[in-house]
């Protein structure tokens, strides 16, 4: 699905879904376009970067869409190509859009250096700022950045803790 962009606070609902690695998240807009996924143990960093990204924000709780929860289950149950039908949107600044439409272009299955993704970015010398665009991402598995790793090809940082992104990638096919 093509990203939308947004830049103006509105009102937002917030939705539920077991995983095998916890229950996520959804915050979705009056048309049901997925804006926020993260895990249900770090909500207060999901509500800190809805703030930052689209000011006071009215979340209010309600079932997500079922083609969103039906797409997200068919990720966690192997069928990895489901999270490209997910419909999403981002606020945030030009550069962090810029990063995280680019996590959404990383195949599945594949990882990249912080260091790669800059230079992608046709920004080498950015690697810290990639990875703090790369932290601020409000829309977790979907905008993958489980997918980036350190140069040495650690894993470093993930918003959801790094047992999750370490299944995240083996649920992918790659070898950590």
């Amino acid at each position: 699905m093509p990203a939308r962009f947004t830049d103006s606070s509105e009102r937002f609902g917030l939705g539920r879904l077991k995983t095998p690695i916890g229950t996520v998240l959804l915050v979705t807009d009056a048309d049901g376009v997925l804006c926020a996924l993260d895990w249900e143990d770090y909500e207060h960093r999901m509500r800190e970067l809805l703030r930052l990204q689209h000011g006071a924000v009215d979340l209010h709780t309600q079932r997500a869409p079922s083609a969103l929860r039906a797409a997200l289950s068919g990720y966690f149950d192997d069928d990895l190509a489901q999270l490209k039908a997910i419909a999403w949107r981002v606020a945030g600044t030009p550069f962090q859009r810029k990063v995280w439409t680019a996590l959404a272009k990383i195949p599945v299955g594949t990882t990249m250096s912080y260091a790669a993704l800059a230079a992608r970015l046709d920004v080498p010398r950015a690697v810290r700022a990639v990875g703090h665009a790369n932290g601020s991402n409000p829309i977790s598995v979907v905008l993958p950045c489980h997918r980036l790793i350190g140069a040495d090809g650690s894993l470093v940082k993930y918003g959801g803790g790094l047992e999750r992104k370490r299944w995240l990638l083996r649920h992918e096919g790659v070898e950590v």
